[in-house]
């Protein structure tokens, strides 16, 4: 294989694996009573900080031009603190391989905001199908029952706002015009979106809440590191090297990967209509993602 063709398939395999395996990070960070927003904020603020050394020390400065700010800020809000957040704030209540299939809603929305502005493509109707049979699947994990009381309901909700914020950031980053080095531009943006939430969990009284033990200590060390270092800049580079379809793939590989660690580590089970929501949001998302190869045309 080509270079550039290796250098992709390992980008997606690092998203598939680590961000697979973060959603059980932030479900032990939690369990660990550490308070959701300011711990998400730390993280993020921290990674931010270490990603931007790194750039630094390839020769990367930051960004000159207003309009890199501007495009940061904006994917920084949305993707991390409304769509990272959000899901820290849920897996409160939330089991992390829940999460991971109500997150995976995002290759729908993604789909879908694609069909939007001057350069958007239309949704064939496959797509369509897939998007309808995807947003059932989504309803389906939300009925609830098995336990699930009215806050825990609210919460699967907001999990699910996270993906709808996480898709648009991701659209408008991919369609937005940047000049700025890839790695400081990543490290912008997860600043900006980490100092939203720290400020917000210092604002709420969480420093107050925040308890240190080894276990929170080393999920918060992990996320920062892999999933945020590593994985989310990957991620970025990822929207720049490859196509809104394959990039949704990530969305149903990682549900796999949460639900076997969650199993695993956690003893988390899925049953009743939650399991029947995840095959059917998978199969949605396989309508969406997957399109069917032409025949070679032939020539005379």
């Amino acid at each position: 294989m080509t270079r550039p063709r290796i250098q992709l398939l390992a980008a997606f395999l690092v998203v598939y694996v680590v961000w697979g395996s973060t959603f059980l990070g932030i479900r032990i960070a939690v369990l660990a009573n550490l308070p959701p927003i300011l711990f998400a904020g730390a993280r993020f603020v921290i990674a931010s900080f270490l990603l931007g050394s790194l750039a630094v020390a390839r020769g990367q400065r930051l960004p000159s031009r207003p309009r890199d700010w501007l495009v940061a800020a904006i994917m920084g809000v949305l993707m991390i603190s409304l769509g990272n957040g959000l899901v820290t704030w849920g897996e409160q209540w939330v089991a992390s391989n829940q999460t991971a299939l109500l997150v995976s809603s995002s290759a729908l929305w993604i789909a879908w905001f694609g069909t939007f502005g001057a350069k958007g493509d239309a949704l064939t109707w496959r797509a369509k199908v897939g998007l309808g049979v995807g947003f059932a699947g989504v309803m389906l994990m939300l009925v609830p029952g098995n336990g699930f009381a009215l806050d825990h309901f609210q919460a699967q909700l907001i999990i699910v706002a996270s993906a709808v914020c996480w898709a648009a950031g991701a659209m408008y980053g991919r369609s937005a015009t940047v000049t700025a080095p890839p790695l400081m531009f990543t490290s912008v943006q997860m600043f900006v979106g980490g100092l939203v939430m720290t400020v917000i969990g210092l604002a709420s009284g969480d420093a107050a809440q925040w308890t240190w033990s080894w276990r929170g200590i080393g999920a918060l060390a992990y996320l920062i590191v892999f999933g945020s270092c590593l994985a989310y800049a990957t991620y970025v580079w990822l929207l720049r090297h490859t196509t809104p379809d394959r990039l949704s793939t990530i969305s149903y590989v990682n549900p796999a990967v949460a639900l076997l660690l969650g199993w695993w580590i956690l003893d988390e089970d899925m049953s009743g209509t939650r399991l029947l929501g995840m095959i059917v949001i998978l199969i949605g998302l396989v309508l969406v993602a997957f399109k069917p190869r032409r025949p070679p045309s032939k020539h005379r």
